[in-house]
């Protein structure tokens, strides 16, 4: 299913607050080869270039779209279509840089595993992934899904991204790999200004494959029972915004 890049940057400053504080904990000095991994439109890449310089750094992702306006805005830099679930990094990595993408792949930790292994010591894996599921903006996705018409096409959770381990499995699945693991926990909170800009943000991201599966004929109906949801999940505040709570988890490890 394509992305959308233009939905997606609506909300560019606050997605791009975790890349950059994953970034912050890359302990690299510098480096000659990294590769942002799901670089999307390309604002992830830019801090990438910021840092390292743009002789350094690529970018790879599977979606032409999100590909087209990363290589406008990054016209210099190399950029390349893969699936991640099948690539396989180069021997002479320095970074490998995901940010906001390994969530959706189901076994992620296992990749994460053939990724360090790949790596030459000293190398860094650095990811970075939305822990949102239990999140009112995803529960209801789930409670409208069952709520209207088209609910036949959701039966059985089938759309539901699957949870992130516990921090405890990344620990034991890559400690033996790596000299240095660092795992936390952000939360964000972005003051929205109304029900519906939460719900513009999340059509960038998780409701996608929702009104897909709902469908053209039901994507206005959809809408607006999530929408209502969305209202009286997140009350206002005292000016009329709306608070979104974004957990993220936060993996970085160097490799032995």
């Amino acid at each position: 299913m394509a992305w959308s890049a233009e939905q997606y940057l609506k909300f560019e400053d606050e997605r791009t607050r975790p890349a950059r504080d994953l970034l912050a904990q890359v302990p690299l000095a510098s480096a000659s080869r990294v590769i942002d991994l799901g670089c999307g439109p390309g604002n992830s890449t830019e801090l990438l270039v910021e840092r390292f310089g743009q002789d350094a750094v690529s970018g790879i992702d599977s979606d032409r779209d999100m590909l087209d306006k990363a290589r406008a805005r990054l016209p210099h830099i190399r950029f390349a279509e893969a699936d991640l679930s099948q690539w396989a990094p180069p021997a002479d990595a320095d970074l490998l840089y995901a940010n906001a993408v390994l969530q959706w792949i189901p076994d992620h930790l296992a990749l994460m595993q053939q990724w360090l292994i790949a790596l030459r010591p000293g190398s860094v894996l650095a990811v970075q992934m939305p822990d949102n599921l239990d999140e009112p903006t995803h529960r209801m996705m789930e409670e409208t899904g069952a709520a209207g018409p088209w609910a036949d096409r959701f039966a059985g959770g089938r759309l539901r991204r699957t949870s992130l381990p516990l921090p405890a499995r990344y620990i034991d699945a890559l400690s033996p790999l790596s000299a240095r693991i660092d795992i936390w926990h952000t939360i964000y909170n972005h003051p929205m200004v109304d029900a519906q800009a939460i719900v513009e943000w999340v059509r960038g991201t998780g409701l996608r494959p929702y009104l897909a599966a709902a469908g053209t004929e039901h994507e206005a109906a959809f809408l607006a029972d999530y929408t209502a949801r969305i209202d009286h999940a997140y009350p206002p505040l005292a000016d009329g915004r709306r608070l979104l709570r974004f957990p993220r988890l936060f993996v970085v490890a160097v490799r032995a």
